[in-house]
C-alpha cells in the first residue's frame, strides 16, 4: 500500500517505522518542511512554510490555533499538488502537534488518516502550574492551556485513529478522544543499548571513563527546568562533597525545548550552574553539550547512576534507553516516569522538588553499586520484555498501521 508520513522534523517518531514499512514492500513517502535537512531512507517531498507569526493582541487565545492551522493550510496545499500529479496514499500517518494533518482529509478523503497523539495540554494535573518556582497555578493558565488543545482535538476528530507512546500521555486526552488512541512506545534498540563492561567514554578534557567507574549522568535535549535541571544542579553540591571521586557527566544544549525561555541574554544552564558552582569541584563536572548518539550510548554504558527528572509531560526516549543499557536510574516521581519505573524494583523514585532526597538517593547509589545490581538487571528486563524495538514495539506498530490498509 501507499503510505505518506507527515512530520515537519521527519523522521522523528517515524525513524524506525518508515524504513521498516518500506522494507515490507509498501510504497513510502515523507512530507516535511524545507528547513528539515535530516537524512532519510525513504523518498522525501518538502513544503515551504513562510506564514508570519500572528499578532498576539489580535489573536489572544487564538494565536496557537492560528499558527498551527496556517501550517496545516501550507501542508494541504502541498498535498493538493501531490494529488494533481496523481499521488493518492492509502494511509497517512502524521504528527498532530504542529497542525500538519488538519486538512489532509479534505485532500484525500479516501485515505485512512492516523495521527501521532503525543500529548493533550491540560490546565490542571500535568505540566501547567506544576512548578511553583515558575508558574503558580491560576485560572488564566487553565484557560490558555485549554486554548492550546484546539488543533489537537480537531486533528484526532478528523483522523481514523491515534497513537500515543505511553498510557499516561494517552490519558491526557478527553475520554471521548482517548477511545481512538492506541498505546505503543516508539521502541528501544536493546541490541545497541545494552550493558558493556568494556565501554569507555572520552571526556572533553581527554580523561577516559570506564564501565565500573563512579559516574553520575544527566541527559536533556536542552538543560531546562521542564526536565528538572534546576533540581539536579541543586542536589549536586551535597553529592560531590560525599563522593569525592565521582565524575558528573551532563549532556544537553543551551536552548529551550519546553516551557519559557531563560531571561534575555542568559541560559538556564548558566543560571543554575552559577547558583552552585562555588560549592562544586568543577574539574569533576563535565558539560558535554549535544553529543552524537554513539557517545550517548557509551555514556549510558559507563554510568553508575543516571538521574532523570521531568514535569508531568512527554516522556524522554533517553530514560528508557538508559534502562535498556542497564543503568541504575533514579527518576522523578512524576507521570509518566512512574509508568515505567517501580520504586525499589527496577529503579528508584524521588519527589521532583526534594533536593535533599535526590542528594541522598544518588549518593547512596554511587557509594554502594552492588546493592543496586538487581534493580539494574530489572530495568533492562523491563525494556527488553515490553519496550524492545525489534520484538515488541515495531511489530505492534507495523501491524497497527497495516490494519488500515485497503486489503486489511
Amino acid at each position: 500500500m501507499k503510505i505518506l508520513f507527515v512530520h515537519q522534523n521527519f523522521p522523528a517518531q517515524f525513524l524506525h517505522l518508515a524504513p521498516e514499512m518500506q522494507r515490507r514492500g509498501h510504497d513510502c513517502i515523507a512530507l516535511t518542511d524545507t528547513t528539515n535537512n535530516r537524512s532519510s531512507e525513504i523518498r522525501v517531498v518538502k513544503y515551504r512554510h513562510n506564514s508570519p507569526a500572528p499578532d498576539p493582541q489580535a489573536c489572544r487565545l487564538g494565536r496557537n490555533y492560528t499558527q498551527m492551522s496556517d501550517r496545516g493550510v501550507t501542508v494541504a496545499r502541498a498535498a493538493m499538488q501531490m494529488r494533481e500529479q496523481g499521488y493518492v496514499p492509502d494511509v497517512i500517518f502524521g504528527h498532530s502537534g504542529w497542525g500538519e494533518t488538519l486538512f489532509l482529509k479534505e485532500v484525500w478523503p479516501e485515505a485512512k488518516l492516523l495521527v501521532y497523539a503525543e500529548f493533550y495540554y491540560k490546565g490542571r494535573g500535568a505540566d501547567v502550574g506544576f512548578d511553583p518556582e515558575f508558574d503558580r497555578p491560576n485560572f488564566d493558565q487553565v484557560i490558555i492551556a485549554q486554548g492550546r488543545t484546539t488543533h489537537l482535538g480537531q486533528a484526532l476528530l478528523h483522523a481514523d485513529a491515534g497513537l500515543s507512546p505511553t498510557r499516561w500521555q494517552a490519558s491526557t486526552y478527553p475520554p471521548i478522544l482517548r477511545e481512538r488512541i492506541k498505546v505503543i512506545f516508539d521502541g528501544v534498540d536493546t541490541g545497541v543499548m545494552k550493558p558493556d563492561p568494556s565501554a569507555t567514554l572520552t571526556l572533553p578534557n581527554g580523561r577516559v571513563l570506564k564501565a565500573g567507574d563512579e559516574v553520575l549522568t544527566f541527559v536533556n535535549r536542552n538543560l531546562e527546568p521542564y526536565r528538572g535541571y534546576h533540581t539536579f544542579m541543586r542536589a549536586l553540591p551535597a553529592i560531590m562533597a560525599e563522593r569525592p571521586e565521582a565524575q558528573v557527566v551532563i549532556v544537553g544544549g543551551d536552548e529551550v525545548s519546553y516551557g519559557r525561555p531563560a531571561p534575555e541574554g542568559q541560559s538556564w544552564k548558566n543560571i543554575y550552574l552559577d547558583q552552585v558552582k562555588d560549592r562544586l569541584d568543577m574539574s569533576r563536572v563535565h558539560f558535554m553539550g549535544k553529543v552524537p548518539y554513539s557517545t550517548f550510548v557509551s555514556m549510558m554504558q559507563v554510568s553508575r547512576v543516571h538521574a532523570y527528572l521531568t514535569y508531568p509531560f512527554v516522556l524522554s526516549w533517553s530514560m528508557l534507553e538508559a534502562m535498556g543499557a542497564g543503568c541504575m536510574v533514579v527518576g522523578s516521581r512524576t507521570a509518566p516516569v512512574a509508568e515505567l519505573i517501580e520504586d525499589g524494583v527496577n529503579g528508584r523514585l524521588v519527589d521532583f522538588f526534594d533536593v535533599e532526597g535526590w542528594s541522598k538517593m544518588i549518593t547512596r547509589a554511587l557509594a554502594r553499586p552492588e546493592r543496586f545490581m538487581d534493580l539494574r538487571r530489572a530495568a533492562r528486563e523491563t525494556i527488553v520484555k515490553g519496550y524492545d524495538l525489534r520484538t515488541a514495539c515495531l511489530p505492534q506498530m507495523v501491524e497497527w498501521v497495516e490494519s488500515f490498509g485497503p486489503s486489511a
